[in-house]
């Protein structure tokens, strides 16, 4: 081995075991450096609220992360793991609410069916030959689908009794948290104290050499997968249970996560090395750098920046420990001086931990509070023109009353959504906005804002089992209802028309669509023949509308629930648009109005965004300082179409 080269003066020789130890234990030593640089960045980073915050995010992070260091070790990959819990988590709500099916039962089923797909993961890898990637590929793509069939995409509440997995014990420990560190030393027993864990070693070594020596490699295979689902149905579980709702379109991108935090964590993508305390130190850096940038009011773009140059540099270093010959033991199979060093190591981590804590604190103690409002806006997603409006508003509203307005982008995820409003809470902040992915997951979330008596603002959407000091919103469904009319007044009230949908699950989605649906009862001449989700995008409208049109080429009307699925069904459209085939959006957006002045677009329904940010801030800065707020503020809608746009000024 490399260090049985090494020679040279007894200094020189401490150098390079000090750059062992610090390439052996990387992830360690990077968690300790985050700790130091966000501690010493925000006083707020090391309250003990914000220190459970960043466990309980860390919590299904983690728990799928422990599952995927199966797979990883044994050089395989899991692509799977974010859908299999949405599934898992679905399976479960919806067997013991709409099927009536005892709680304790419904648990069950929905780990049988994390187990189930882990199953067949294996079954088509060891059996089928297909590569993990293709497999777990695949699977990814039917437990999603599975999960929006169950829930008819509509998130589905948790039974109490298991809800309770997101609360706390004694008003103060998580049980996320617990739930984590149960998983995680299950993860190090099998590791390291269970045949099926030394096998998956040795498959990760050298496949070959490993069924050569007898082991039934394919039974292996068939085991690790099933642990990975395992690990995935608990994850979703916890997760759901944080929410208190199922939500189909839970977990997505977690399965990248979780790869990531098994490889920041030191295990390599190439099998044979990784250990369940190295995956909870990856899930902890990408916990601390999320809450971490999000109490240092980062953009929420730059974020995703920063955590793919971790990724990247966790890879980097894999590199160098493997060409430097350092190793990461495998659970178990170190001796027990090697076991003795890494306690060591783990006790040096906890001495310089409570070193800096005790340091930032005094350096934190002294420090004079903020003069100005500080005021947090968590949006469901920035990648749609409509929430850019309400976040241009709210910027304008909040510089011109010299408020200090952190924005976050939950990107559609309602458990990322309530992380950022966690670390709002525990952020010191004067007062919240948010507009929800989902009405029922954020209440939890808000939930605790209103303990920590902080008063919390809604936008767009209301908040639902919360208290709110006041909702600023549009008539999503008397906004449907507006574009129904403007459409089949405009068909001469027959003809038939297709409906492009938002992103299943979404309370926009289903609140514009009913009140279409509400709207068109007064005019039974108007035949709907195809509804298809486009996910609020305008490339999927685009490409949806070009599907719809090879089977319904005589369609005579389109009514899209944004502006933005609208210009990709104008796209697909071409010449027919505004002349044979009349198009109606929502929202007003910049682009659609630009649409409905060259009368490509017929009408949209704009909702004023930019006034929704103004009026949100105004009454978040009057909430903060204690002031009434009106329960609701309706912002009016209004069907804009060419005769009305140069009049519009959103």
């Amino acid at each position: 081995m490399a260090t049985d080269t090494l020679t040279g003066k007894p200094g020189a020789r401490g150098a390079s075991g000090l750059r062992r130890l610090l390439l052996d234990n990387g992830a360690l030593t990077a968690l300790i450096v985050l700790v130091v640089a966000m501690s010493a960045l925000s006083g707020d980073f090391l309250t003990a609220d914000n220190l459970l915050n960043v466990g309980v995010q860390a919590a299904v992070t983690a728990i799928l992360a422990f599952g995927v260091t199966f797979v990883i070790v044994s050089a395989g990959i899991d692509l799977s793991v974010g859908s299999v819990a949405a599934l898992s988590a679905t399976v479960l709500a919806w067997s013991a609410t709409e099927a009536g099916v005892p709680v304790a039962l419904a648990v069950v089923l929905a780990v049988l069916t994390g187990v189930g797909c882990g199953l067949v993961n294996g079954f088509l890898i060891s059996y089928g030959k297909l590569p993990p990637f293709i497999a777990t590929l695949a699977m990814l793509s039917v437990g999603r689908g599975l999960s929006l069939v169950i829930s008819q995409g509509s998130p589905i509440a948790f039974p109490d009794s298991v809800s309770h997995l997101g609360d706390t014990l004694g008003g103060w420990l998580p049980v996320p948290v617990l739930v984590m560190v149960v998983m995680g030393l299950l993860t190090a027993f099998v590791l390291g104290r269970t045949y099926i864990g030394r096998s998956m070693y040795a498959i990760g070594g050298n496949e070959e050499a490993a069924r050569l020596s007898g082991l039934r490699v394919n039974r292996q295979k068939l085991a690790v997968y099933a642990f990975s689902g395992l690990f995935a149905a608990a994850a979703g579980i916890v997760l759901a249970a944080r929410l208190s709702s199922a939500q189909p379109q839970a977990a997505q991108g977690y399965e990248l996560d979780a790869i990531a935090a098994v490889v920041i964590g030191g295990a390599s993508l190439a099998g044979g090395t990784g250990k369940a305390s190295g995956t909870l130190v990856g899930a902890l850096i990408l916990a601390v750098l999320r809450n971490g940038l999000n109490l240092l009011s980062v953009s929420a773009f730059w974020q995703q920046v920063v955590i793919g140059v971790v990724i990247a540099l966790a890879v980097l270093l894999d590199t160098l420990r493997r060409k430097a010959g350092a190793t990461v033991p495998a659970a178990g199979a170190s001796g027990g001086g090697g076991r003795g060093r890494q306690a060591v190591t783990y006790l040096i981590a906890a001495v310089v931990a409570v070193a800096v804590v005790g340091a930032t604190s005094l350096l934190h103690g002294g420090s004079p509070a903020a003069s100005s409002q500080r005021v947090g806006l968590s949006l469901s997603t920035l990648n749609n023109p409509f929430f850019v409006q309400i976040r241009a508003g709210a910027q304008e509203e909040a510089k011109k009353l010299g408020a200090d307005l952190t924005v976050t982008d939950a990107q559609n995820d309602a458990s990322q959504q309530a992380n950022q409003v966690q670390n709002f809470t525990s952020g010191s902040l004067s007062s919240i906005i948010v507009n929800p992915v989902d009405s029922d997951a954020a209440g939890p979330a808000v939930r605790g804002a209103n303990k920590a008596g902080i008063p919390v603002i809604a936008v767009d959407r209301g908040v639902d089992k919360a208290d709110t000091a006041a909702l600023v919103a549009s008539d999503n469904v008397e906004g449907g209802a507006l574009g129904a009319r403007a459409l089949a007044e405009k068909l001469g009230g027959k003809g038939t028309i297709v409906i492009l949908q938002g992103q299943p699950g979404t309370s926009a989605s289903r609140e514009r669509g009913a009140g279409f649906a509400q709207g068109l009862k007064d005019y039974p001449g108007i035949r709907v023949v195809a509804k298809q989700p486009a996910d609020f995008d305008r490339t999927k409208g685009l490409d949806v509308m070009t599907n719809l049109l090879q089977a319904h080429p005589d369609v005579r009307g389109v009514f899209a629930e944004n502006d933005e699925m609208a210009l990709g069904a104008i796209k697909a459209l071409g010449a027919k648009a505004g002349t044979s085939v009349q198009v109606v959006g929502f929202d007003g957006t910049p682009d659609g109005l630009k649409a409905v002045e060259s009368g490509t677009l017929f009408a949209s329904v704009a909702q004023q965004p930019k006034e929704l940010g103004r009026i949100a801030v105004r009454n978040a800065l009057r909430a903060a300082e204690g002031k009434d707020t009106e329960a609701t503020v309706k912002v009016p809608v209004k069907v804009v179409t060419r005769e009305n746009v140069a009049g519009f000024d959103g």
